[in-house]
């Protein structure tokens, strides 16, 4: 074992449907503007060309009830997104025919998001790290092995905030699928056991607030329901 200077921090991981085993979160990739009604409602031109990544730390994960609502923003929103959690390395190129392969199990979370902070990084044409990598910016389902259940384009994507349905799409609304934004990531990065690719989310996105309630669903697979807190 190596002889650390300081006690590392705790791994990030996940729970696993029905094992008592758990998932080691490697990455966090997220790509954007994914769902063009979503694209449109942020002002963006929507095209397919190659698709928007950006990246939240491993530890931004959270399984909890209870979401604190963070610091420096007074406009924290809610993007609802299926997630990929990635398990076998595939070590030759990844195609269209394979990238399938590495998907070990889907789940839904929250991309959540200081639409403030973002937005004047974007006015500034600065990184807009801090609106999407804080802590606790990525609340996630429990994970659900690929073996045990079916995505079809027709799956709903939806999320209810007390009560009320904000965003609601079916997967085949998607404009980049899931092969193509494995094949994409690849060529960019190093996919490894342990990644998770949070999908884009639908239009809808709007502003959370402390007490809020949600109920995130990936239909006929798995949901999430969570309180701000």
């Amino acid at each position: 074992m190596p002889d650390y200077l300081f006690t590392p921090q705790p791994l990030a991981s996940l729970a696993i449907q029905g094992s008592s085993k758990r998932f080691a979160v490697h990455r966090i990739y997220c790509v954007g503007r994914n769902f063009s009604e979503h694209a449109k409602e942020m002002g963006a031109v929507v095209e397919k060309g190659n698709p928007v990544f950006f990246m939240k730390p491993a530890d931004a994960v959270i399984q909890a009830a209870e979401v604190p609502y963070p610091s420096e923003t007074r406009d924290l929103h809610h993007e609802v997104e299926m997630v990929l959690a990635l398990g076998q390395t595939i070590s030759e190129p990844m195609t269209l025919d394979n990238a399938l392969q590495s998907i070990y199990a889907y789940a839904v979370g929250l991309d959540l998001t200081r639409r403030d902070l973002q937005a004047l990084a974007k006015e500034k044409r600065l990184p807009w790290d801090t609106s999407k990598g804080f802590d606790a910016s990525a609340p996630i389902s429990v994970l659900v092995p690929a073996s045990e259940t079916t995505i079809s384009p027709d799956t709903r994507l939806q999320l209810h905030v007390n009560g009320k349905l904000r965003q609601s799409a079916v997967l085949g609304d998607m404009i980049y699928s899931c092969a193509e934004v494995l094949v994409a990531l690849s060529k960019l990065f190093a996919l490894k056991t342990g990644d998770l690719i949070f999908m884009g989310t639908p239009a809808g996105v709007a502003a959370l607030e402390p007490g809020d309630t949600y109920i995130a669903e990936l239909e006929g697979v798995v949901s999430l329901s969570g309180r701000i807190v």
